[in-house]
């Protein structure tokens, strides 16, 4: 069979004579001959499984760009190049599907337009970090502002506190934006999505580093959560102590199924053996949420350095000390290491108050 005219190619597979010229115009699909005489696109029948390739990528979203990339692998490595792109897509619809749904709630509650920030709070906040008795280096990090508030655990080992300290700055470009309370979510989804990116290039070796990340990130009194791991918030208010995050581990996912209580899990040897940390994994999935913020309330967010050793009750009634961010962090911190500090400590304690 000789050459086919761009009419009859279009109809052997089932695309358009307009997409045929725009994949000859991006690269995707050259003619196999031009006509020197009326400029006619000549296709070879041979050409016809790339064109319904083709035609496939784009119809699951594919861009032009990453297509052309595609077609020029082997099979293999194409099928890679597909079943990545596919996870990506997954896992930004589910975070658009999380932030659709936090905003909907939003709505419903404030009406049919959002509610305005308060601007009349600020935060008092202090930080501390600190090796424990038992390790000898410290791959926790902890960092407060009037903005950001976040903390990160850093798994031991080659480049753990590397890739702490990485996910923090990954976020600390936002205090510099000054957006809406509405877009702080996907503000923090995005810098989520690089800090993953950072920890991952961090590999060396066989050897790929992982972290942990808890922030809370504000704009008037509106204040978006991320989590990732095993890092914790808790939000004393009106004297009672509430966990606002869920551990990313094993043992709570067996909790979760009913397979051990919680007395079991505490004292459980893999409780530390994390399922979600940025730099594992196929694709990051960060929990996120949308608080208001009211005078009175203080925020902890801490490693698991602090919350595995120090016992609820005890949080509370720190947390509940008429004493400063400085003082608390101190006495949290001592409260650990009176229990063996086995693990680096980080931890924040942010009041907000009224101005």
């Amino acid at each position: 069979m000789g050459l086919l005219t761009i009419g009859a190619f279009a109809r052997a597979a089932r695309l358009t004579p307009k997409a045929l010229r725009l994949y000859d115009q991006v690269g995707v699909l050259l003619p196999a001959a031009v006509d020197p005489e009326s400029g006619y696109r000549l296709y070879d029948p041979a050409q016809l499984p790339l064109a319904r390739l083709v035609a496939q990528l784009r119809r699951i979203g594919m861009p032009l760009a990453t297509i052309r990339v595609v077609c020029g692998l082997e099979p293999a490595a194409a099928a890679e190049a597909v079943t990545a792109y596919w996870r990506q897509v997954c896992a930004d619809t589910a975070a658009r599907a999380r932030l659709a749904t936090l905003l909907v709630d939003h709505l419903s509650e404030g009406g049919t337009t959002m509610a305005q920030p308060d601007p009349t709070v600020a935060v008092r906040y202090a930080t501390g970090c600190d090796t424990g008795l038992v390790r000898d280096s410290n791959e926790d990090a902890a960092y407060a502002s009037e903005r950001l508030l976040a903390v990160a655990d850093g798994m031991r080992g080659p480049g753990g506190a590397a890739a702490s300290a990485a996910v923090i700055d990954a976020l600390k470009p936002l205090e510099l934006t000054d957006a809406p309370a509405a877009d702080l979510l996907t503000m923090l989804t995005g810098a989520v999505t690089d800090a993953d990116r950072t920890v991952r290039g961090l590999a060396t070796g066989d050897h790929q580093p992982v972290s942990t990340l808890t922030a809370l990130l504000r704009s008037g009194s509106q204040l978006a959560l991320v989590h990732v791991g095993d890092t914790r918030a808790y939000l004393l208010r009106d004297g009672e102590l509430s966990l606002l995050t869920k551990d990313h581990t094993w043992v709570q996912a067996q909790v979760d199924q009913g397979r051990l209580d919680r007395d079991e899990a505490a004292a459980h040897p893999q409780r530390a053996v994390l399922v979600r940390a940025l730099g594992a994994g196929p694709q990051v999935e960060a929990d996120l949420a949308l608080r208001v913020a009211l005078p009175g309330d203080r925020y902890l967010l801490c490693s698991d350095g602090l919350s595995a050793v120090v016992d609820r009750a005890d949080l509370r009634s720190t947390l509940s000390a008429a004493t400063d961010p400085e003082h608390t962090v101190r006495s949290l911190i001592d409260l650990a290491q009176a229990a063996g500090a086995p693990d680096n400590i980080a931890c924040v304690v942010a009041d907000i108050v009224a101005v």
